[in-house]
């Protein structure tokens, strides 16, 4: 890996492209301020990175750290309960994005990265992490097999990583001479000191992790826990970051149990020898298929038996056993229930504009994240969520309990629950046309040949299913969806006019019902 000089434009994008946070640093410096002022002191700041790339060495006033103790759940009296935020200097994080760019394009370049992998990397979501694990899942189903997954929790995996073991890891990655001189001088040497209600402790040394809230952070650990996939031939691995599903499928239960367990053995001796701690307590199994005929089923680690559950949430969405989502429903009912309150509240005082945002705020986020991946589902399923969106919407337009709502839809240009849902599904198609997804998920999807521009091109092939649930899939319903749009729609030159082209032919459907509804 080379580290190659940097320019002043290269500065002045990352500067612009920065948050206007107003966190400050341990200099009391927030970025507004670094914008302000970073025409008139961007000649020697970019003389300053020059220099540390030509040295490897990481400027000693940058490696201060003011650490936010944010609150996360349970009991406010215990310090365990929440989480440290690292407020780095504000010039530190402009140099690690620099250091950053060329790490990525290295990593891009040799791929040094598992395919299982889709914390912090571009183009991968955590709704493809999801999708990944939910294929596996009714893949195994469908071939009537058994499906054990564990969702394991690493204990502060950011804050325990090994300076030595990730420094050996990086050189048997490439990262050597100036630029492993640099990753070290950054690691070494760290300082920290916490905040609290006015009160500052005092500045104390860093002997491991890397600080949470810097840039580099969730790159290091991506490298740091990247080749624990290498330690099972057998496992299907899902990461994300420190959140980490394992799964493994077997014709037979009892069978299977033993694979795993034996398999998780492996893991948990890789953890071991890398310094990572399972928290054993937290870690969950869940068990896919038949499976409620067998209630004694279990996996040991350590001769601890791990907490057998029947729905679990991993990267914000509840997975269940049958995979039916309700549990996840119930979720989002309950959330957009509270939202809409506050809705109804505030219409009171607030123009239809105003309400239009408070909408896109509070109540949008929870119908459309990953709705992709849970929303392919029975109408019966998704109904109770489709009303609430009726209401929110009427209250958006101070409209009637009865009326009709389509008219409302189209003049705020918000999406049905049902057409939101296949409008995400549609981007993944596309992405998948384009060969744009991550390794595992574009070899779910297949186009069909031909190269002549007739009925059919630029379909996929869509194969034979014998379960409902892995009818349901982005694999098996989104293909069916794909093939049903026109051709305009399927050759549109980016994501971006796809997106547009979609809402528009969407909301024509609207306006055709409502003229419908008219006559």
């Amino acid at each position: 890996m080379f580290l190659t000089a940097v320019d002043e434009n290269e500065v002045f994008e990352i500067v612009k492209k920065c948050k206007n946070q107003k966190s400050l640093d341990c200099n009391d410096i927030d970025m507004i301020v670094v914008k302000r002022v970073i025409e008139a002191i961007i000649k020697p700041f970019t003389y300053i990175c020059n220099l540390s790339f030509q040295t490897g060495r990481f400027p000693d006033r940058m490696k201060i750290a003011k650490v936010i103790p944010l609150y996360k759940s349970g009991n406010k009296h215990h310090f365990t309960n929440y989480r440290p935020v690292s407020l780095l200097p504000q010039f530190s994080k402009i140099l690690e994005k620099l250091f950053k760019n060329r790490l990525e394009k290295f990593i891009d370049k040799h791929k040094l990265l598992t395919e299982s992998q889709y914390g912090f990397r571009s183009s991968r979501s955590t709704s493809l992490a999801l999708l990944d694990s939910i294929e596996y899942i009714t893949n195994s189903i469908d071939k009537k097999q058994y499906v054990a997954g564990l969702f394991i929790d690493l204990s502060k995996g950011f804050d325990t990583i090994d300076h030595n073991i990730l420094i050996r890891k990086l050189e048997r990655y490439g990262v050597r001479g100036v630029a492993l001189d640099w990753v070290q001088s950054y690691l070494g040497d760290r300082k920290q000191f916490v905040k609290l209600n006015g009160g500052c402790s005092l500045c104390m040394d860093i002997a491991c992790g890397v600080p949470q809230g810097s840039v580099l952070g969730p790159k290091f650990f991506n490298l740091y826990i990247n080749d624990i996939c290498k330690v099972s031939k057998v496992l299907k691995m899902v990461l994300f970051a420190d959140d980490t599903n394992i799964f493994c499928s077997g014709d037979d239960l009892q069978n299977l149990l033993e694979d795993m367990t034996n398999e998780i053995s492996k893991v948990k001796f890789w953890l071991d020898k890398n310094k990572l701690s399972l928290n054993l307590n937290k870690s969950k199994l869940m068990l896919f298929g038949n499976s409620s005929l067998n209630t004694n089923a279990k996996i040991q680690i350590n001769g601890v038996d791990i907490e057998r559950v029947s729905e679990n949430k991993f990267l914000g969405v509840i997975i269940d056993e049958k995979l039916n989502w309700r549990a996840h429903v119930r979720y989002i009912h309950s959330k957009v229930s509270r939202s809409i309150a506050i809705l109804n509240k505030a219409k009171q005082l607030f123009d239809r504009t105003s309400l239009h945002i408070l909408y896109c705020s509070l109540v949008s986020p929870y119908l459309s994240y990953c709705a992709e991946v849970w929303g392919n589902n029975y109408k019966t399923t998704l109904h109770s969520l489709f009303t609430l969106q009726k209401k929110a919407i009427r209250i958006i337009h101070n409209a009637g309990y009865r009326e009709r709502t389509n008219s409302l839809f189209l003049q705020s240009e918000i999406l049905k629950m049902d057409d939101l849902v296949k409008f995400q599904t549609a981007q993944i198609l596309f992405k998948a046309k384009n060969k744009e997804l991550p390794g595992n998920i574009q070899s779910m999807f297949f186009l069909k040949e031909g190269s002549y521009n007739l009925r059919g091109f630029c379909n996929f092939k869509t194969g034979k299913v014998r379960t409902t649930r892995k009818s349901f899939c982005v694999s098996v319903h989104g293909v069916k969806l794909w093939n049903s749009l026109n051709m305009e729609l399927k050759q549109c030159p980016n994501i971006k006019q796809f997106k547009k082209s979609y809402k528009n032919m969407i909301f024509s459907n609207y306006k055709e019902k409502e003229n419908i509804e008219i006559k």
